[in-house]
């Protein structure tokens, strides 16, 4: 499909990006994605699944380690065709799935993780996603998540609803991000023990942000693109004046949490 074929006023703000030629569309950015896997510390006995991996840059990542499985859970189709063209050789493949509801046995993973997807969950949906991660892993395995957060866990809740407000007429997705302290919780309330956590600034349309994840190259081709077609121009600008007024409460945080046996939570 052709830029100008595109329906920019309403397609999700992230494939908005992402059809401009973004790749990186992460809260923190590269930076922190790869601070995310380098505390999971993939190695080749590790058993991956990976939900909703959009345009499968953090796969490629993934599988340089030759993890001993990866699977990816996916429900766009266009995303999982993106992601299958990375995957060669025995035990890779990506499952057309809601990560609500995975089509894989209990406790067949050793790692989990996904970037920029609970913030876009309800409450409820958020629960029910740790909740299958939970399921899907075996004791001692580790859930990796990389989402937007909300600055400082004592953020007043009016503006945290003018923030969650916001971003929804924004990027056309009800994004509900968490402050540092619920996302702990939400994960200690699964059976979950905190590993690490490191947060940083949500720059995502930020031209040093935006360079140090896309390179030269691709801010170039990225700035092209969004020169010759309004419509885009617009769902980004709108992106960023969003993502600008609400800066001093916005971060990307990453939180490396770890399986503990049923005896242990009791």
């Amino acid at each position: 499909m052709k830029l100008k074929d595109r329906d920019y006023k309403n397609m999700p703000g992230h494939w908005v990006l992402a059809s401009l030629g973004k790749k990186v569309l992460r809260p923190g950015g590269l930076q922190m994605t790869r601070q995310m896997l380098a505390d999971l510390n993939i190695s080749e006995q590790d058993e991956v699944v990976e939900f909703a991996p959009g345009l499968g840059l953090t796969a490629q990542i993934t599988l340089q380690k030759n993890p001993l499985q990866y699977i990816a859970i996916e429900q766009n189709d266009e995303a999982a065709k993106v992601v299958r063209s990375y995957l060669h050789g025995n035990n890779r493949k990506v499952l057309i799935a809601n990560a609500e509801q995975v089509p894989l046995p209990d406790a067949s993973a050793t790692i989990i993780y996904s970037e920029a997807m609970l913030t876009m969950q309800t409450a409820a949906q958020k629960s029910r996603i740790i909740a299958e991660a939970k399921r899907l892993l075996k004791p001692g395995g580790k859930y990796g998540i990389h989402e937007m957060n909300l600055t400082p866990v004592d953020i007043n809740e009016v503006i945290k609803k003018e923030i969650r407000q916001d971003l929804a007429k924004a990027i056309r997705v009800n994004a509900s991000p968490l402050t540092e302290e619920e996302w702990q919780q939400l994960l200690i309330q699964h059976g979950f023990k905190i590993i690490s956590v490191h947060t940083a600034p949500m720059h995502l349309l930020h031209l040093r942000r935006l360079i140090q994840d896309e390179g030269w190259k691709g801010v170039l081709k990225i700035t092209v693109n969004i020169a010759i077609n309004r419509e885009a121009r617009l769902r980004v600008l709108k992106m960023r004046q969003q993502f600008v007024k609400h800066a001093t409460h916005l971060q990307g945080i990453s939180i490396i949490a770890e399986l503990l046996p049923e005896e242990q939570t009791l």
